[in-house]
């Protein structure tokens, strides 16, 4: 049977396009979630392994997706390969249980960490460089001006919670955090 694993990291990526690779080509279950690669701990991807039995195959669009390091893909590789169980990476070709198909596969994994490991790299440093600015601020950005948050505040002095954020959509709990800091 033919089997299709999709993941993205952030809970606002998408994973149709993965999905969409992957009934393309033509797998017979997809198992797909929104998790970090760099947690071990991927509930989906725990459940696939241990169903993989002699004769499936492993299909997933891109190796990055497949494992959280050049040393996790291998292990997850050599175990799949034990069992008997074919795996294909649709950006790379069919991984063959051969001295050069496991040689290219730890190659390419190499790669993917080592790109992956670039990329945290180039955020720190850019965050380090925003740090340096006076108006840099931790997280994202405020919803509500100061402005809108009194003017909702003022409202709640004559108006329920439910009424203030009906007439200003700003969420009770905003306005309970606002008040919180105003008082403190």
């Amino acid at each position: 049977m033919k089997y299709g694993y999709a993941r993205v990291s952030t809970v606002n990526q998408d994973l149709e396009s993965q999905i969409t690779a992957l009934e393309n080509e033509g797998c017979e279950k997809i198992y797909s979630e929104k998790f970090t690669g760099t947690k071990a701990d991927r509930p989906q991807f725990k459940e696939l392994l241990s169903i993989l039995k002699a004769g499936d195959t492993l299909v997933i669009t891109k190796l990055d997706r497949f494992a959280r390091s050049t040393g996790d893909a291998i292990e997850t590789i050599k175990d799949l390969f034990k069992r008997g169980v074919r795996v294909h990476v649709l950006n790379m070709g069919i991984v063959e249980d051969t001295p050069t198909g496991r040689l290219i596969f730890n190659i390419m994994s190499s790669f993917a960490e080592f790109e992956r490991d670039m990329i945290v790299e180039r955020t720190q440093e850019g965050k380090a460089i925003a740090k340096q600015r006076d108006d840099f601020r931790e997280g994202r950005p405020n919803k509500y001006t100061k402005k809108q948050l009194e003017h909702a505040l003022q409202l709640l002095e004559t108006h329920s919670y439910k009424e203030v954020e009906e007439t200003t959509g700003i969420s009770k709990s905003t306005l309970i955090r606002a008040k919180k800091k105003t008082n403190s």
